[in-house]
């Protein structure tokens, strides 16, 4: 095992997805709207899976195609760059359509390289 492990960023992936969908659970999509502390939460996360993502190496990255790395590194820049035009129904999607699929696949690989 090298000195940077991939598997932890993975995992901060993993975790902070699915706080995002429980988070969630239950919620509506106008509450986003509404609510400011449940909307940068939110985003938080979002933006937290895009930087773990980025964190994991370009080998790594290849070894699982089926991980859209590509998506959650630029949805978390368009989110810290344009910070004073967050989508926030495009963060409810991408929650909601999004993670439980990205979850999924990162269960499968982290169990894969346990």
């Amino acid at each position: 095992m090298s000195e940077h492990d991939d598997r932890v960023p993975m995992r901060h992936m993993l975790d902070h997805a699915r706080e995002a969908v429980a988070m969630i659970g239950g919620r509506t999509r106008q509450e986003i709207a509404s609510d400011r502390t449940f909307q940068l939460a939110l985003t938080h996360l979002v933006e937290i899976v895009g930087e773990a993502a980025a964190r994991v190496s370009p080998e790594t990255r290849g070894r699982y195609p089926d991980i859209p790395w590509c998506q959650a590194i630029n949805m978390r820049n368009r989110i810290t760059h344009g910070y004073d035009v967050v989508d926030h129904e495009l963060v409810w999607d991408t929650v909601k359509e999004d993670f439980p699929a990205l979850i999924e696949t990162l269960e499968r690989a982290l169990s894969r390289n346990a």
